[in-house]
């Protein structure tokens, strides 16, 4: 007797993508249930999700956008029309699945039952199209094998996610490596697999597309370190925001340091700091993108600002901010 495929649904999410939705919905099999998230899209995307057989989700505007939140609705709503789902793959509407992807994916989650979560290669569609396009697909290109975390593409065991509690709806960014700490904190696996998985579209070509996104991976750095800190192990994002407090906030008070011991000469301490290090990432990195990593670093220091007066006003966080 053949052994019997286990069941997957799919939740996709998204917000005026446009043409980006339409190759999203039209790479998922014929054969696995949809579940469309969509936050107050002004397109057509809940319309064409409708006439491909989806069932969408509308958010309530009275409530915070986020990503999690999004992701936690659609599951939501899947186990309600197939409460025999085994696992649950998701995915940006921004992104175009790879034909082989759930084969792949499922076949892996079957083999160990120790895995939560598995992820593949997501990669640009156009990376020579921008500078900030070539950025994204080198992040994307993660280390194969057990991994801390996935990202937003992934294959999840319903199981493993059902346990935990699913996404933290208020985080704004980082949600999904803070999903991940819960389930390796409960004994579960990540898996970051050396295949094809899902082609992105970051579309990101201005300045002001990147300086936005560099200013919420700040404020989600400071949310999810904030969260995880409570803990007191496996916090995430250390590293990273004490980088970007250190790289405005250091360097100035470094400079001023300096111009208090040695007058006016001083300011160029924090001149001199910069230019070492955008250096040192030029000749790694190439000059372009170390001057946007050394650039961003402000950005990020922005985002945490932004959450830390947030937190001390006692401000709901979230907003529709995760594009």
């Amino acid at each position: 007797m053949a052994e019997q495929r286990p069941i997957i649904g799919l939740v996709a999410i998204g917000r005026n993508e446009g043409e980006r939705l339409k190759l999203c919905l039209r790479s998922i099999p014929a054969n696995i249930p949809i579940i469309y998230v969509d936050s107050a899209s002004t397109d057509d995307s809940v319309a064409f999700a409708q006439s491909l057989g989806a069932e969408v989700v509308e958010l309530d505007m009275a409530l915070p956008f986020t990503a999690a939140r999004a992701r936690n609705e659609g599951v939501e709503a899947l186990l309600q029309a197939h409460p025999e789902t085994e696992y649950i793959q998701f995915v940006d509407g921004d992104c175009e699945l790879e034909a082989d992807w759930f084969a792949i994916a499922a076949d892996f989650l079957s083999t160990d039952r120790s895995i939560a979560a598995v992820c593949g290669r997501r990669s640009e569609r156009f990376p020579d199209a921008s500078i900030y396009n070539r950025m994204c697909d080198a992040e994307w290109d993660t280390p194969i094998g057990e991994a801390k975390a996935c990202g937003g593409d992934a294959m999840v065991r319903t199981v493993a996610f059902s346990q935990v509690g699913g996404y933290d709806p208020s985080m704004i960014a980082g949600e999904e490596p803070e999903l991940c700490q819960r389930l390796r904190g409960a004994g579960w696996r990540i898996w970051r697999l050396d295949t094809p998985m899902t082609t992105h579209d970051a579309d990101m070509h201005h300045t002001a597309q990147w300086w936005q996104r560099a200013v919420r991976s700040g404020f989600g750095y400071a949310q999810v370190w904030k969260k995880t800190g409570a803990s007191g192990r496996d916090i995430l994002y250390r590293r990273e925001t004490i980088s970007a407090l250190f790289w405005t906030f250091g360097v100035i008070f470094a400079a001023l340091l300096a111009t208090i011991i040695f007058g006016p000469a001083g300011l160029a301490v924090a001149a001199l700091i910069w230019a070492t290090q955008l250096t040192r990432l030029a000749m790694r990195e190439g000059f372009t993108k170390g001057l946007h990593l050394l650039v961003g670093k402000i950005a990020e220091t922005v985002g945490i600002l932004r959450f830390a007066i947030g937190s001390l006003r006692g401000r709901k966080q979230g907003a529709i901010f995760y594009k």
